[in-house]
């Protein structure tokens, strides 16, 4: 049994989440898989501990059923040896948001939204107590760039953004380091389930070079990690923007140019 922390992965049995398995196994740690598609977590996970010689648990849940989402949970808070979260799972739709059935667009929200905060909860509440932990949440670019991609997608994408941001600045002074990855398009095989052509799509980031990208944020503890962004001070500029609006954000009359005149 490794002596570093064990990382629980969702989404992992392709994509995203099997690279990251396949990375952390390489750095010694052993690993709890979590996907619906059992016969492909055995499949990775096989590889990986003969390869690696990790152990490997696989606990096979669908993240939008209340159920089997509470039993992630349970592992989270209940598993000491697990001291990584990477909050991958996650899903889009294509098509016109005002096309969509209601049942598609609860789904999206509890896969993208409702399971990234509880699951991340469940850990956090752990490891507060623990004074360590990391959660790594996979965001999107379109989480701040509501000028392509779908409403609910970009949306759904904004929480996960705003999520990680607000869970570092509470939990960090206790030792827990919170990592929001924001990727752009990345060749995995959330195109095909979510209806898209790939070969309509332009050239896309490999997952290998996403996950390892993302990884040297998360050595360097970043906060935010963007993978395609070259120059760091965009970002600084960005937030900068943002936090020069914070001093207006409190009062007890409108801004002047919302009074009415006369």
């Amino acid at each position: 049994m490794s002596t570093q922390p064990s990382v629980l992965i969702t989404g992992a049995s392709s994509g995203i989440g099997a690279t990251y398995a396949d990375r952390f196994a390489r750095r010694g740690h052993d690993l709890v898989l979590v996907a619906r598609d059992q016969s492909r977590m055995e499949q990775l996970a096989e590889r990986l501990r003969a390869e690696h010689g990790v152990a490997i648990d696989i606990l096979r849940a669908d993240l939008v059923d209340r159920t089997q989402l509470a039993q992630v949970e349970a592992r989270l808070r209940d598993d000491s040896r697990i001291g990584i979260l990477i909050n991958n799972a996650g899903a889009s739709k294509a098509g016109a948001f005002g096309d969509l059935p209601p049942d598609t667009i609860s789904a999206l929200v509890d896969l993208n939204v409702t399971a990234v905060a509880r699951l991340a909860s469940a850990a956090a509440s752990r490891f507060v107590r623990e004074q360590g932990g990391a959660i790594v949440n996979i965001g999107s670019v379109l989480g701040i760039a509501h000028e392509i991609g779908s409403p609910l997608y970009g949306a759904t994408k904004a929480f996960v953004l705003m999520l990680s941001q607000t869970l570092q600045r509470e939990l960090g002074p206790g030792g827990v380091y919170v990592q929001a990855v924001l990727p752009a398009a990345t060749a995995t095989e959330i195109w095909d389930r979510s209806g898209r052509n790939v070969d309509e799509l332009p050239p896309m980031m490999s997952v290998d070079e996403l996950v390892d990208a993302a990884l040297v944020g998360f050595d360097r503890r970043e906060a935010i990690t963007l993978p395609l962004l070259p120059d760091t001070e965009q970002w600084d500029a960005y937030d900068a923007a943002r936090k020069a609006m914070l001093v207006h954000f409190s009062g007890v009359h409108p801004a002047e140019r919302y009074r009415k005149a006369g």
